[in-house]
């Protein structure tokens, strides 16, 4: 199965997300068979990512965004663990700084876009500019309905600019994210990531779910494509993006530079 096209948001399609089971996993059934897919496709991955380093022409952007306890930061540990740092960088958008809202909304976002040779990672993105700000209403409607075709021209310059944009909603269902966020309480390790605002969104559950299917109907693109994981199971997540990245990468069919010198001249005595 072509992981890739099953989970693409095509442009102009209209995003229902109850049409989206979190708990689909593509046939796959068996954890071990998916884990050692996982590793292939990490081997691939760093392959692709010594000729993205390389030839330093262009960049990738995973932009990844979730509800609470939807899995981002486990999806960056788990799926990018191949990776070699150098040429990685992972960028977490919270609340913005007094020095960030003194600028437009985009300002912080272009910094952190990754130079040509690099991977880089948005744990949420500028799109929370058009979910939690519209939900948690910090903006008027005039305001944050203007930035979908806003977001669509920044991605748009980026991808002028050789910037690969893989934009990925990691979805699960509104009784996972229960489990999980009890799960935190429960457990010493992961209590630390909690907070009682956490378990308030849940009362805009529904908002919230409307929100992402405008984002996900208003800006997936041919050049910016969104991509719904199915996410309940964290081992078929790890499957879909890491599938999904790797696939992007092959496509770029990148090559390795020649040498700036004639190696037929050169000696090492």
């Amino acid at each position: 199965m072509n992981l890739t096209k099953r989970l693409r948001v095509e442009p102009g399609t209209q995003v229902d997300l109850s049409k989206w089971d979190p708990d689909f996993t593509g046939g796959v059934k068996d954890r071990e068979a998916a884990a050692k897919w996982v590793e292939k496709n990490q081997e691939r991955m760093d392959e692709l990512q010594a000729l993205l380093y390389a030839e330093s022409r262009r960049s990738l952007l995973i932009v990844l965004q979730a509800m609470d306890a939807g899995g981002k930061d486990g999806t960056i540990r788990q799926v990018m663990r191949g990776v070699n740092p150098q040429g990685c960088r992972v960028t977490s958008f919270k609340a913005p700084s007094l020095e960030e809202l003194a600028h437009d909304y985009l300002w912080r976002i272009h910094q952190a876009v990754p130079r040509r040779g690099e991977i880089g990672i948005f744990n949420r993105s500028h799109y929370e500019d058009v979910l939690v700000v519209r939900v948690r209403k910090l903006a008027p409607r005039s305001v944050w309905s203007a930035r979908f075709d806003e977001i669509n021209r920044f991605e748009e310059l980026l991808a002028g600019s050789d910037v690969h944009l893989v934009k990925i909603y990691l979805h699960i269902s509104k009784d996972e994210q229960l489990r999980r966020l009890k799960e935190r309480l429960d457990k010493p390790r992961k209590r630390w990531k909690i907070t009682p605002e956490d378990f308030d969104n849940r009362r805009y559950w529904d908002d919230y779910m409307r929100a992402y299917e405008d984002v996900l109907t208003r800006c997936s693109t041919a050049h910016a494509p969104w991509y719904v994981i199915p996410a309940n199971h964290k081992w078929f997540r790890n499957l879909a993006v890491s599938e999904i990245i790797v696939d992007v990468l092959a496509r770029l069919n990148m090559k390795y530079p020649k040498p700036k010198f004639d190696r037929k001249a050169f000696k090492v005595e």
